[in-house]
């Protein structure tokens, strides 16, 4: 955890610092490696593929700063960030956090989050930086492997492959929508949006499965599926749209920020015997990748680009 913050009010920067360490005391199981306490962390080898992005989330944007806490910030800046190596089929090996805030700001609660967050995904924060700024934001680095055959893009989808998605769909919108209208926070749909969970150990099986192309939903199925087929050059003829209990349609096609996976596939029983072997439930299938690019429908009709966009 590097030392650089600025200006955090009464407190001294150097306990700031060595407080926010502790918060994550990774345990160390290879005595090769060293993550927090030095200028930068050090990792072994990883096997096959080296997987790596970067997320930022800011307080007010990618979460309501009147609805849900600095702790909720941490925990989904870090889920959302991993989210995108569940997207590539990959396992992480290792988390680094960038944090700017204002003076002030409760930098123990924001971690415990990011901490919590790391703790149920089984991944060591091995590192970060903290600085002052006037809004709150978290930049999150994240490091994976996939080995073998290496990772799934999102280009690779064939004219013939089914498509599929994890789970249904529209949960995290639905619950910002119930947390405006006074719903408690524990309640399920809100936690999905508050707490997202990335789906790790289903892009694993879905990666040994066979799966031809993948990516997450985080902008919403009606935008994010467009750009798997933009950028694979083919079109799809979906059949089924999944609705979450509780979520409307509009949510389910671009509420966003489901982070659940859509997939290809050409050879399903492959696919359903590797997530019945690990005990994960079968994805659902909702449609056909076609050849033609001209083709983007659901139940026949045309199905516009429909999700959320960052204005830049």
């Amino acid at each position: 955890m590097s030392d650089h913050l600025v200006n955090q009010g009464a407190a001294n920067e150097d306990a700031v610092v060595k407080r926010i360490a502790a918060i994550f005391l990774p345990e160390v199981k290879n005595p090769k490696e060293v993550f927090i306490g030095d200028d930068a962390a050090v990792l072994e080898p990883f096997a096959g593929q080296v997987i790596i992005s970067t997320d930022v989330c800011v307080f007010g944007v990618h979460l309501d700063q009147n609805l849900f806490s600095l702790e909720d910030l941490g925990f989904k800046a870090v889920t959302s960030a991993l989210s995108d190596l569940a997207a590539m089929g990959a396992w992480p090996r290792g988390v680094v956090l960038g944090v700017s805030a204002p003076p002030g700001t409760d930098l123990d609660l924001l971690h415990h989050g990011a901490s919590m967050a790391a703790m149920l995904c089984d991944v060591p924060v091995v590192g970060g930086d903290v600085t002052s700024s006037r809004d709150v934001s978290v930049a999150v680095t994240v490091f994976g492997e996939c080995p073998g055959n290496g990772a799934v893009l999102r280009s690779t989808a064939r004219p013939g492959d089914g498509i599929y998605v994890s789970g249904p769909l529209g949960r995290s919108s639905a619950g910002l929508r119930l947390a405006r209208a006074g719903a408690s926070l524990s309640d399920d749909l809100v936690v999905a949006h508050r707490r997202p969970f990335p789906r790790l150990r289903e892009g694993l099986a879905y990666r040994n499965g066979g799966a031809t192309a993948m990516m997450d939903l985080s902008d919403g199925l009606g935008l994010d599926l467009h750009r798997l087929a933009d950028a694979s050059n083919v079109g799809f003829r979906l059949d089924h749209l999944p609705v979450a209990d509780g979520a409307t349609v509009a949510e389910a096609l671009a509420g966003g920020e489901d982070y659940e996976l859509v997939l290809t596939a050409a050879d399903e029983p492959r696919l359903f015997a590797m997530c019945d072997a690990r005990g994960l439930p079968r994805p659902l299938r909702i449609g056909t990748v076609d050849a033609d690019t001209a083709v983007r429908t659901l139940k026949d009709l045309p199905l516009t680009r429909q999700g959320f966009e960052h204005q830049l």
